[in-house]
């Protein structure tokens, strides 16, 4: 199961992601593209979990995780809901705020070794500058724009905002319950990025 469902759950998000890009063929809306951003990461950083269940923890499997998942995902969101907004800076600002997260994963130190079982915790094997700091200040600045954005929606458009809230809870959930191994994570990471997919598609 710590293989099976992690695997499954990067299949879904990226069939979700997949999904969102043709519907930006159809509509030309920015915000699809950078929302199926966030799916696609939260499919690699899915099957980082299956690798790492699969073969052991390593530094190549955490580098990716760490990056997808704890640095790219919430920004992604958070910068897509700014374009639906009409926020033209917040394109370009998570394009270079990827690049950054990209350079500084490839370049950041690992201050010990990583696990071979379970999913390595950040704080044991990272400093907390630059990589930390860098994945508090990238999801605490996704997540607010999230969901000030559909909280602000609310009332014009409430099943889509309804679902984006749902699953910004389910990823957050998932991020703060410890112990739960790759399946644990992968199912929360599935069900968040199933309800945010929704509410893409409702909020369009």
């Amino acid at each position: 199961m710590d293989v099976v469902v992690p695997f499954a759950a990067a299949l879904v998000s990226l069939r979700l992601a997949a999904a969102l890009l043709r519907r930006r063929e159809e509509r030309r809306a920015p915000e699809l593209v950078t929302w199926a951003a966030s799916l696609g990461a939260f499919a690699v950083a899915s099957a980082a979990l299956a690798w790492g269940a699969a073969s052991g923890w390593d530094e190549l499997a955490f580098r990716v995780y760490y990056l997808f998942g704890g640095l790219l995902t919430a920004a992604l969101l958070g910068a897509g809901s700014l374009q639906r907004a009409g926020v033209r800076i917040a394109g370009p600002a998570v394009l270079l705020y990827v690049g950054v997260c990209i350079g500084m994963m490839l370049a950041v130190e690992l201050r010990a070794d990583v696990a071979a079982d379970g999913i390595p915790a950040a704080a044991d094997v990272l400093e907390f500058a630059p990589a930390r700091a860098l994945a508090v200040a990238g999801n605490v600045a996704g997540t607010i724009a999230a969901v000030g954005v559909a909280v602000l929606g609310l009332r014009r458009r409430p099943l889509g905002n309804a679902l984006i809230l749902g699953g910004v809870a389910s990823a957050a959930l998932g991020s703060a319950l410890t112990g739960l191994g790759e399946s644990g994570s992968a199912l929360f990471a599935l069900v968040a990025a199933l309800l945010l997919f929704a509410g893409f598609v409702a909020r369009a």
